[in-house]
């Protein structure tokens, strides 16, 4: 009879709790109305859309009004970034990291290769931007966009340093929050920002929706084309099942962050303390201290940590490196901490998650530390 992995790899994707799915039910049997309608059933759907609004802005500390959904993370940054490059009249200059999501630094390549400048902002050897690089930000950025945190390392950005300097310069800001909502307190006055995404799968809300905040006076432009749904913003009618199961993820993100989070980094503090003991050499990427709760990034000296899983089928976990046809390449997330290529090969990304235990930690130490042995038995 097989067993389900364990699952440690909560920063891909996260599973939908029951209470969303029992949220989402009666919207899809019950009120399927367009929300763009006037009759009853059309009112009732939008109340619902609203509704849904009011617990994703309580989440952030935002204002109803400036929270505008979407398909996901992705189409969040999308609009982010090319909306106010539309809206930017005479400036050319974006800065970033070079640690972003590709979700991030895709759209920046696009802006690149059609004519504007982008900088890329370095991180220190511990995963966190170089606020000494900061000076890059000049009266011709018409954005900074910096993630939260880092969806592999989970080290956390100095957002609001970074804010309070674009600001200075007159420019716009956005962060990436698709992978810290839920594990770390995100209020958007405190991190002073204009922009933040938001994604639902990483929340515990079904795949397919997210979010935009966009601050009140934040000058963007749509960047689809359509009927005037969310305001103009982006059209399309909305998916009214999964908003309501991104409001009632939120919802229960706040109810709960202040017993899960501290859960989340002793089970972290367990799994490390285990594979430190379990491996000699291992070296963690980035700053656990300053980093999200659940995420523990680790590199297995003298192997491949694509082939460390292949011999731990107990554990779900994932690499930041990329296969091709002759080989691997590292992450250029690990790369920016200073690890060599090769050294950088041998990372694995550990993520937990409201569900994991224990015995979780247990075993995947066990599995882990086993699966090593077994690569440099002899060496």
């Amino acid at each position: 009879m097989s067993t389900e992995p364990i699952y440690l790899d909560y920063n891909a994707t996260t599973p939908v709790l029951p209470e969303v799915v029992d949220a989402m039910l009666p919207a899809l049997r019950e009120h399927f109305g367009n929300p763009s309608s006037g009759h009853l059933f059309g009112t009732r759907a939008k109340a619902l859309v609203e509704r849904a609004r009011a617990e994703v802005a309580q989440l952030i500390g935002a204002r109803d009004d400036e929270v505008f959904f979407t398909s996901g993370g992705t189409e969040a940054n999308n609009l982010a970034i090319f909306g106010s490059s539309e809206r930017a009249a005479h400036r050319r200059h974006v800065v970033t990291t070079c640690i972003e999501h590709p979700a991030t630094e895709q759209p920046c390549q696009r802006l690149e290769r059609n004519g504007r400048r982008v900088t890329r902002l370095p991180v220190g050897p511990r995963g966190a931007v170089d606020l000494g690089a900061a000076d890059a930000i000049d009266d011709d950025t018409f954005l900074v966009t910096v993630m939260h945190s880092n969806n592999e390392t989970g080290v956390l950005q100095p957002v609001p340093e970074l804010a309070a300097r674009a600001h200075d310069r007159g420019a716009l800001v956005h962060t990436d929050a698709a992978q810290s909502l839920g594990k770390v307190p995100v209020d958007v006055d405190e991190l002073g920002v204009d922009l933040l995404s938001i994604a639902g799968h990483k929340l515990y809300a079904p795949k397919g929706v997210g979010a935009l905040f966009v601050r009140r006076g934040a000058a963007i432009a749509p960047v689809l084309l359509g009927a005037g749904h969310e305001r103009g913003l982006r059209p399309g009618t909305e998916n009214v099942a999964s908003i309501v199961g991104l409001g009632a993820a939120c919802r229960a993100a706040r109810r709960d962050l202040a017993r899960v989070a501290p859960e989340l980094r002793r089970l972290r503090g367990r799994l490390l303390e285990g594979l430190t003991l379990a491996v000699a050499g291992l070296e963690v990427n980035g700053d656990p201290e300053h980093a999200l709760p659940n995420t523990l990034n680790v590199r297995f000296p003298g192997v491949l940590g694509s082939r460390l899983l292949a011999l731990a089928p107990e554990i779900a976990a994932s690499t930041g490196s990329a296969c091709h046809d002759g080989g691997e390449s590292a992450s250029r997330v690990i790369l920016a901490l200073g690890v060599s290529p090769e050294a950088a090969l041998g990372s694995v990304r550990l993520s937990l998650g409201r569900h994991s235990t224990d015995a979780d930690v247990t075993l995947a130490t066990q599995a882990l530390a086993r699966a090593h042995a077994e690569l440099t038995r002899g060496r």
